[in-house]
């Protein structure tokens, strides 16, 4: 897990030293840089968790020196790519990042297809003077870029191409539909002017001052290829060697591991799971709470962990905490994010860290494969499980701002109505937002997140399933409950989903009311109060701080525009 940054085209190599900077928190144990005359400068931040000698520091090139590979993330079945390359390539080291190399050199970008990981990358060839960029199937690692002046810039970070000169500019059509629908983005938007991301399971090839970008993952096609007529039993039973097989992956790590959890089913599952691998007594857990009975799931976590006697670690976020953990946060993610429960989430990282955890697992992934929101069965376009009516205020917006929103319109591959809700999810609002959010929480620290249920092979098989494996008799996540039951005790097997973790709407409404009145008072008063009716905005507020609370999405969107104009006026 690291950072990357280059320029392709006009440069001076103090850009890229400033890129590197600003993102240095995503690498900290090595920076490197490659400069290819007046054609290009690549550099990285490296966060080393496999192949930990200097030899596997990067910008790494091949034996030629041909071929210049600047990659964040982990192929995590190198070893098995490894062997199966072994003739066709003289390895010198035991990093994933040489064999990801050598199976470009070998394969073309059909060697995508075979790598089961999170991971952006870039590949310089200076011989042809052209950039091979790509990114995971489902957008795990961020790739950012932009074309100005007649040079190319990639990052990790938004940040970084910033450094590099590129103006902080909102792109007030993505700010707009995030007010008005509560859309983050298409997946190749962000919410700046002139820098864009390569969608998850695209590449990109840039070369003579042209753009390609092409898809490389057809989910719908793999999904199809899925073995068909199952019983119960069977399809039960290749699931839960998928699954075992993709925790195994995804302990490979050459530094300490550790794993997130909550009191839901998916972190029982991930917990079970765990406690399968050699010596697990010393695998430590971490879960976050906030001395808020109505919300925080010790008594659930601490009766799991009571079962497995693995070490576990609470982390505490208390009210007072957060106006100073917003602001930084929102320095961290570039964007608007998810609110207290990112704050709070966030906190297990900082003390991974100090904990020298440099790796943890987490349980995202399941509730999209499996169907697990409540909003899946009903007759509407939620997005939000539990909310009644809608979060998104459109009335406090001004007339020429809502103007520039454009309501999302997510394609509908399946015939089936839940899949292409699932398909939604999985691809444009609930996984690309959590995968964001997470990728920059756990950067910030400078550890690795791994998501072992969003093992590609996974999701392909658990989409491809009758309904009635999914849903049944009024449960959600059907199978996954019988498998779990296997592991677990029926008090947490078949306990009902908790959407909501922190108590964000009564700590705004009340503990923070003169952090949340001072946030709307700086958008009345800054330039961008021109997006708004203001006195439709100050009413809203008012209702919210008087008890009307069902939702606090909207007093959070105010939030988030708030620290924003903090940053750039910074």
């Amino acid at each position: 897990m690291c950072g990357i940054a280059g320029i392709i085209g006009g440069f001076e190599m103090q850009q890229l030293d400033a890129m590197l900077l600003s993102q240095h928190h995503r690498g900290p144990d090595a920076t490197g840089k490659y400069n290819d005359g007046d054609f290009a400068a690549i550099g990285h931040n490296r966060l080393a968790i496999i192949d930990l000698t200097v030899e596997a520091n990067q910008p790494f090139l091949d034996p030629s020196g041909r071929y210049i590979l600047v990659f964040n993330g982990e192929i995590y079945n190198y070893i098995e790519l490894k062997t199966e390359m072994q003739g066709l390539y003289s390895f010198e080291t035991d990093s994933d990042t040489e064999v990801l190399l050598a199976a470009f050199m070998i394969y073309g970008n059909q060697c995508l297809q075979k790598f089961n990981g999170m991971f952006s990358f870039a590949i310089w060839d200076n011989q042809d003077k052209k950039l091979f960029a790509a990114r995971d199937r489902f957008g795990v690692k961020p790739f950012f870029y932009s074309q100005k002046n007649n040079s190319f810039y990639f990052s990790s970070e938004i940040k970084a191409i910033h450094a590099a000169g590129i103006s902080r500019i909102p792109c007030e059509k993505v700010w707009a539909s995030y007010f008005a629908y509560g859309s983050y983005g298409n997946p190749d938007e962000t919410f700046w002017e002139e820098i864009l991301q390569i969608p998850g399971g695209h590449f990109l090839e840039f070369q003579n001052q042209q753009l390609v970008l092409k898809k490389w993952y057809f989910f719908e096609e793999e999904v199809a290829k899925q073995p068909k007529n199952l019983t119960f039993e069977q399809a039960k039973e290749h699931y839960v060697a998928l699954l075992k097989d993709s925790i195994n992956l995804r302990f490979r790590a050459d530094v300490p591991l550790g794993f997130n959890i909550s009191g839901g089913l998916d972190s029982s599952v991930l917990l079970a799971l765990v406690n399968l691998q050699e010596d697990n007594s010393k695998i430590n857990g971490y879960t976050f709470y906030t001395n808020n009975p109505d919300y925080d799931e010790l008594p659930w976590v601490e009766l799991m962990i009571a079962k497995t006697k693995n070490p576990l670690t609470k982390v505490l976020l208390q009210v007072e905490d957060v106006p100073d953990l917003a602001q930084k946060m929102e320095g961290q993610q570039d964007e608007p994010y998810g609110g207290i429960p990112t704050l709070a989430y966030a906190k297990i990282f900082e003390q991974a860290k100090k904990d020298n955890v440099l790796v943890l697992l987490d349980g995202q992934g399941m509730d999209e494969q499996w169907a697990g929101y409540d909003y899946y069965t009903q007759e509407n376009d939620a997005i939000i499980q539990g909310i009644k009516d809608s979060p998104f205020k459109r009335n406090i917006l001004s007339d020429c701002f809502l103007a520039k929103a454009e309501k999302p319109n997510y394609p509908k591959p399946f015939v089936d109505a839940i899949l292409n809700k699932q398909y939604r999810d999985l691809f444009y609002t609930k996984i690309p937002r959590a995968l964001r959010f997470n990728d920059r929480i756990s950067m910030l620290f400078s550890t690795e997140l791994r998501e072992p249920f969003l093992d590609y092979r996974l999701v392909e098989f658990a989409f491809s399933l009758p309904f009635d494996f999914k849903i049944k008799n009024g449960q959600t996540k059907f199978m996954l409950r019988e498998i779990a039951s296997e592991y677990l005790a029926n008090d947490l097997v078949f306990a009902p989903k908790r959407p909501i973790q922190t108590p964000q709407r009564e700590w705004l409404a009340d503990n923070l009311t003169d952090w949340v009145t001072e946030c709307f008072v700086s958008i009345e008063n800054s330039e961008y109060s021109k997006w708004f009716e203001i006195e439709k905005l100050q009413k809203e507020l008012k209702k919210y701080l008087e008890g009307n609370i069902q939702s606090s999405f909207h007093i959070w969107q105010c939030i988030s525009l708030f620290e924003m104009v903090h940053t750039i006026n910074a």
